[in-house]
């Protein structure tokens, strides 16, 4: 199976690696795909977030890292995926996520989107939460990856 796993990751957290390493065991292949989205605006830019995303997922052999804009669906095609991945952290997250799922089956139903419930230490961890923390002062370590957290700090000028 060759799976892509989208988001914005901006930044990967400690729960967007949970998800690649186990993802990373149920797929021969799994591209993490980081979004490029003019209408959203994040902290970091997509060369910044592949980056970070390549450093932590360097060691696990059957995980690519790539950047697309326009639709998942298109995306997912012209790579021959036959899988979307999807964590899910809460109850909140299950109901956006199944309307995406639907939305992308009706464009093309032989492509998978499969859930991954989050682990419970990270049910609550989101990158918005996180540079939130960040940005007013707080300690996020235990929250992102070791070379993740000192982009993030230099990035708001703590570092």
């Amino acid at each position: 199976m060759i799976a892509v796993y989208p988001g914005s990751f901006d930044p990967v957290t400690l729960g967007h690696l949970d998800i690649i390493e186990r993802a990373s065991k149920i797929a021969r292949k799994l591209i993490v795909a980081v979004l490029t989205n003019s209408s959203k605006l994040c902290m970091f830019d997509v060369a910044e977030r592949v980056e970070m995303l390549r450093e932590v997922c360097k060691d696990i052999r059957n995980v690519e890292v790539a950047a697309f804009d326009g639709l998942l669906i298109s995306y997912a095609q012209s790579i021959g995926a036959n899988a979307i991945i999807r964590g899910l952290r809460a109850v909140t997250d299950f109901e956006y996520e199944f309307q995406m799922a639907l939305a992308n089956r009706m464009l093309d139903d032989s492509i998978e989107t499969l859930f991954i419930s989050t682990n419970a230490q990270y049910s609550y961890l989101s990158s918005s939460v996180v540079k939130e923390i960040a940005k007013l002062g707080g300690k996020v370590d235990a929250m992102l990856p070791e070379a993740t957290h000192i982009k993030l700090l230099q990035k708001i000028g703590r570092l």
